[in-house]
Parts: C-alpha cells; structure tokens; sequence
C-alpha cells in the first residue's frame, strides 16, 4: 500500500510532506510524492523546480523513508490528477495540505483541496502549515 502526498514547495506543501512521511511509517508503507503542473503558465507557485524536488529527495532519504517522486507537468490541474492517481487500490490515503483562504477567494478560485477531499475515494489528511 501507498501514502499519496500531494506536494507543493510551499510551508503547507512541506507540512503535508511531514505528515505522509508520519502516516506512512505507522501504516509500514510506502510514500509517494506527487507534484504536478498544468504548464500553462509562466509562473506556476506549485510547480517544484529541480532544487526543491531535490531538497525532498534528500529529507526523505535520510529519514530512511521507502518513496517514489512524481511529477506531472502539461496535464489536468492538480486536483484532478491527485483524485485519478487515488483511485489506484494501491492508494491507502492522500495527504496534502491546506491554506487559508477568504470566502471570496474561495468563491473566485475554486479549490483543489475541496475538491481532493470531495472527489478522493480514499481517505484524506489535510493539515495546516505551522504557524
């Protein structure tokens, strides 16, 4: 079995990392780390460029921690991607992380995280960054 992390390099990105990496070990499984990216845009705040997947390889590797990195880039948004992969039977949870956000923000935008914890077949973790 698998713990899904839907990692973004961002201070909730890196405390959804922590806590898969927590999940993952008391579950005795598996922890792969997703990022994914449209690619329509110049600027993508989600996208983890080379150095921070490298950070994250790093960290998890001296943790000890058995993971796989993924990256999607020029897909669906991340939402979807993290929904689809969760539907895999290998998938025992998703874990990812949440930011606030205001009611117009919200209203304007959407919401990926609402929609991970909507559409996932599985479980879902969402935390918060620390403060």
């Amino acid at each position: 079995m698998t713990v899904l992390v839907g990692y973004v390099p961002t201070p909730e990105g890196e405390a959804a990392l922590r806590a898969g990496v927590a999940e993952a070990r008391i579950r005795g499984e598996t922890l792969l780390v997703m990022n994914t990216s449209r690619g329509d845009s110049y600027v993508d705040r989600g996208l983890a460029e080379r150095k921070d997947l490298a950070h994250v390889r790093r960290d998890l590797t001296g943790q000890g921690v058995d993971f796989d990195i993924r990256q999607v880039i020029g897909g669906r948004d991340a939402a979807e991607e993290i929904v689809e992969l969760a539907e895999s039977p290998e998938i025992s949870l998703v874990v990812i992380g949440l930011r606030h956000r205001s009611a117009v923000g919200k209203l304007l935008l959407g919401s990926s995280a609402q929609r991970i914890l909507l559409d996932s077949p599985c479980p879902v973790l969402a935390v918060k960054a620390d403060s």
